[in-house]
């Protein structure tokens, strides 16, 4: 495929750490009977043709979370998985504003809570993300955050 937005046979990916000025983190959560019940994940979503990875995080960071953020400070990319050239792109969001949450009809689950970063790291080793961008994502921006 020569379309930008595509690499192999998925779409990448952008997971967003949305800090807030009191030093919460935007976590949702949502079932996922196919996967055993409830879990946690961050904001995120794959690319939608034509946008960047920043463009793409802005939106599924306005819509998952009704959130939009002055600053981006990216965190780094990587596969996901080996059998695919697509990426996951991860960024901490800061300078926070928040609204309702846009959710697409695929997302009428989620539920948006905001918790301190120790709390939500604690949730990724006890197995409770769904998707590994998540923690890493967490992890990186604690790096960043501690700088």
């Amino acid at each position: 495929m020569t379309d930008s937005s595509r690499r192999g046979a998925m779409r990448d990916a952008a997971v967003i750490v949305a800090r807030d000025a009191d030093g919460t983190v935007a976590v949702l959560t949502a079932e996922f009977p196919q996967h055993g019940g409830e879990y946690v994940f961050l904001p995120g979503g794959r690319r939608e043709d034509g946008e960047t990875p920043e463009e793409c995080a802005r939106r599924e960071l306005r819509e998952e979370a009704g959130v939009t953020a002055r600053t981006w400070q990216p965190l780094g990319s990587y596969a996901i998985t080996l059998n695919s050239t697509a990426r996951v792109h991860l960024y901490l969001a800061e300078g926070l504003t928040c609204g309702p949450q846009q959710l697409t009809p695929g997302e009428e689950g989620f539920t948006l809570m905001w918790w301190p970063v120790p709390d939500a790291i604690r949730a990724a080793t006890e197995g409770r993300f769904l998707l590994q961008g998540g923690p890493l994502a967490l992890l990186l921006a604690q790096q960043v955050i501690a700088a």
